[in-house]
């Protein structure tokens, strides 16, 4: 299969072409600068040049808090909006199909502890969150062979995250307050990769949540990366966390309070849910560290 990915220079993309290729597909892996996903003739080009067999569409904006900018809203929208739009579109005029990299932020976080389904009404409490749920609806408009995959609390060697960020301040502070009221669930980048690439290869399109098994608060992430990273550094043994409320740490964008996602439609499929994220903080560790 010919498959474009979208953000292949990006957390996601850099583990999901190789394990494209691994599995024998032709891979086209675009970024900027070589295509601006808010380009739409540039987009509509690409599509009709190498006309793909489907498109994986990874990239985004996804600096949250800097999304609530009035000066940077319309960029916003720009990218995770009309630029899905585009990618959309241009999906659907060469019949390829489509998965659109989503997340839980397109929910409020309102239903108690009770998992979020994948066909549960969308309600963002945040710009990005309102930017994502537009691209939801614009690739369901122009695109009729789609999969929406949401995902949440990403984590890869590839780029910037929560843990890469909790082992650095780690070394530079031994005194961390964390916030312990919005609960989720990690994903990791790998895991994350090798779902999508079996997605790519059905069509079994609809809605899913993907992330690792399990639930946790970031404080309680947090205590269980420096766990482990003190197993492997001692630097981290003295590694103190604090908990705090999400009022206690402020910060420009709303984030949902509950943030734990479903995962029957993975199992009314036949996927398979990803590992425990345990298990993946484990061998992120082992793979950075």
């Amino acid at each position: 299969m010919r498959i474009i990915v979208t953000g292949a220079a990006g957390q996601l993309g850099k583990d999901l072409v190789p394990e494209l290729l691994s599995r024998g597909h032709e891979v086209i892996g675009v970024d900027l600068p070589e295509l601006d996903i808010t380009d739409r003739d540039g987009v509509l080009d690409i599509f009709s040049e190498k006309r793909p067999d489907a498109v994986i569409h990874c990239a985004a904006w996804t600096a949250v808090d800097i999304a609530e900018d009035e000066d940077k809203k319309e960029a916003v929208r720009r990218v995770n909006a009309y630029g899905t739009s585009n990618i959309a579109e241009a999906a659907g005029s060469v019949g390829a199909k489509m998965i659109y990299i989503s997340t839980d932020y397109i929910f409020d976080g309102r239903t108690g502890d009770r998992p979020w389904e994948a066909c549960d009404e969308a309600a963002p409490i945040n710009h990005y969150g309102k930017t994502k749920y537009e691209g939801e609806l614009a690739a369901a408009e122009f695109c009729d062979k789609l999969f929406i995959v949401r995902i949440s609390w990403v984590f890869g060697v590839h780029g910037k995250n929560f843990v890469a960020t909790m082992l650095r301040l780690g070394r530079e502070r031994k005194n961390l307050t964390v916030v312990a009221d919005q609960i989720g669930s990690p994903t990791y980048t790998p895991d994350l990769s090798r779902l999508l690439a079996d997605m790519i290869a059905t069509e079994k399109y609809g809605k899913y949540h993907a992330t690792n098994e399990g639930f946790v608060s970031w404080y309680e992430f947090a205590c269980e990366i420096f766990r482990l990273a003190s197993e492997r550094d001692p630097v981290y043994s003295d590694v103190k966390v604090t908990p705090v409320t999400s009022d206690e740490y402020p910060a420009k964008a709303a984030r949902p309070a509950n943030s734990r996602m479903s995962k029957a439609a993975l199992d009314a499929a036949g996927f398979d849910r990803l590992p425990a994220w345990q298990d993946a903080l484990a061998r992120y560790l082992d793979a950075v560290m």
